[in-house]
């Protein structure tokens, strides 16, 4: 009987967080860095892109399209949305959405449930049980494109928020900048309606993302890599063609302009 195998490309703090899970259920794992040739003769059921945002496309244009095109493929970045799989001839992806953090020395935090859903999601729960970190399963497509645009909408609002205000917690951000939340809550949802091409419950978003808020309320909004979350924010918003005069300020002010 042959070892279940997986490939792992890129080994941040998440990629390393999964390859332990898989490593826990007997499964072999193959990492690959950007120095690593990707061998194509190889034949994983399971490849794990665990590159960050800007190294997404890079990494998914040197897997193999014998890889993409079966079911093999997990993503689990920020800011995902479907254009970036579909554009690179990905077929059937298995998503997770990820709401765990993991810094270098510090044990994992979970804020909420993360959620996955596709072909793979059986091998991505089995991981996270192993781990014991709180984990679900999406009930459909649907399902899951709504939790991609909750974590979006949490990812963007706290970062652009940050810029605005200063440095501070999730539970500060919350109390005391609401209507810049509900502002920049609405643009990010707007956005993504429009490059997806379908319409969102607004209500059920933002009660999710102030749930997030205050899942751990000492939580830090943004960091090092809020300035350029921005930037890609306002370059999907110029190429769908939306308004998003609360991130246009904040840009403005941070003397940031829009660049793929």
């Amino acid at each position: 009987m042959n070892t279940p195998h997986a490939v792992i490309v890129g080994l941040g703090q998440l990629g390393r967080t999964l390859g332990e899970g898989l490593l826990m259920q007997g499964i072999t794992v193959t990492p690959i860095l950007r120095s690593t040739p990707i061998d194509p003769t190889l034949n994983p059921e399971t490849v794990i892109v665990a590159t960050g945002e800007d190294d997404l496309a890079g990494a998914l244009k040197r897997i193999p399209q014998t890889w993409k095109s079966r079911p093999t493929i997990v993503l689990l970045q920020n800011e995902l949305l479907p254009p970036q799989w579909q554009t690179q001839g990905v077929s059937e992806p298995t998503i997770f959405v990820v709401w765990f953090e993991r810094k270098p020395g510090k044990l994992i935090t979970p804020l909420l449930p993360s959620v996955v859903f596709g072909p793979q999601q059986h091998i991505i729960q089995s991981a996270m049980d192993h781990l014991g970190i709180p984990c679900e399963t999406a009930a459909d497509e649907n399902d899951i494109l709504t939790q991609l645009v909750i974590k979006n909408a949490y990812i963007w609002t706290t970062n652009i928020s940050s810029l605005f205000v200063g440095p501070l917690t999730t539970g500060v951000l919350h109390e005391k900048h609401a209507s810049l939340v509900d502002s920049l809550i609405k643009e990010t949802i707007a956005v993504q309606e429009a490059i997806i091409g379908r319409s969102f419950d607004l209500a059920k978003i933002s009660s999710r993302v102030n749930q997030a808020l205050l899942s751990d309320p000492l939580h830090n909004a943004g960091g090092r890599s809020a300035k350029r979350r921005l930037e890609r924010f306002l370059a999907h918003a110029h190429t769908v063609g939306i308004s998003v005069p609360q991130a246009q300020m904040i840009a403005e002010r941070q003397g940031i302009t829009a660049r793929a």
